[in-house]
């Protein structure tokens, strides 16, 4: 078995803070991770490499060289080997420009590492929420995609997800190969042995450039492929004031909204 995890290295959100004066992101001293549905993602490969220890987990990441510690951190804890997509020419990519660029990545890998049985990405980055990089990639690619994911098996060689739903879960079997992309399942993924987190530091982790992919048009890359234009970006105004309505009883405090939300020519 033959398993690709797209990830992808974030600022941390919760540690993000706002500039009172220019309504901007405070970047400086944000610490970065690794995407957590991308971890999600991980650990289901990780599960399945459990109960078939002839698995392969192989990670890749698009990013400047620090990312190469988010990649780190993913051999620590289940990845076998990790490589960096790297090149001046991809920055400003949007999400059809990185899918494009990271189907051409894979294709480079399956020569490498051979082909790949299953592809698993995070649902979206929580630093752009799009949730369109890992279903794009299927498209290019031309695999069946599973979207929403909790866990998988392979049975039969087949693919057995079970899938978020709006009214509960789904069980949805695909042939194989096949992208998933994870939401948030119900347990947490593992932490690192500190043997494999002594490996990760040592490991050589190899650039992938432009250059490297034979196939790739880079009139789809970086900001030339990119469809997608930013025109401006702002912090909504935060509003002010608001009245606390905590009268005796549920039905008083009913009455009171009416007849505040009627004085003020709400209703």
């Amino acid at each position: 078995m033959n398993i690709l995890v797209c990830i992808k290295q974030v600022p941390d959100t919760t540690e993000i803070k706002i500039d009172p004066v220019k309504n901007t992101l405070i970047r400086e001293g944000v610490p970065s991770i690794v995407n957590p549905f991308d971890g999600y993602a991980l650990e289901a490969a990780a599960r399945i490499k459990d109960s078939d220890k002839d698995t392969k987990i192989v990670v890749l990441s698009m990013g400047p060289a620090q990312a190469k510690n988010a990649l780190k951190e993913c051999l620590a804890i289940a990845a076998d080997k990790a490589y960096l997509l790297t090149d001046r020419a991809f920055g400003g990519s949007d999400t059809l420009a990185t899918s494009y660029i990271l189907s051409q990545a894979i294709r480079h890998l399956e020569s490498l590492e051979g082909k790949f049985d299953l592809i698993f990405c995070g649902k979206q980055a929580i630093d752009g929420d799009t949730a369109q990089v890992g279903p794009e990639i299927a498209e290019h690619l031309g695999l069946p995609q599973i979207t929403y994911g909790l866990e998988a098996s392979v049975e039969g060689g087949k693919v057995v997800v079970k899938k978020e739903a709006e009214e509960g879960v789904q069980v949805i079997t695909a042939p194989m190969p096949c992208l998933v992309t994870y939401t948030k399942p119900s347990w947490d993924p593992r932490y690192p042995t500190l043997k494999r987190k002594m490996a990760a530091n040592k490991a050589q982790i190899p650039d992938i450039t432009a250059a490297d992919l034979s196939g790739i048009n880079l009139e789809q890359a970086g900001l030339k492929g990119s469809p997608t234009k930013v025109k401006a970006t702002f912090v909504p105004p935060r509003k002010s004031g608001g009245v606390l309505i905590q009268e005796e009883t549920s039905a008083d405090s009913a009455k009171k909204l009416f007849s505040l939300m009627n004085d003020g020519g709400l209703l």
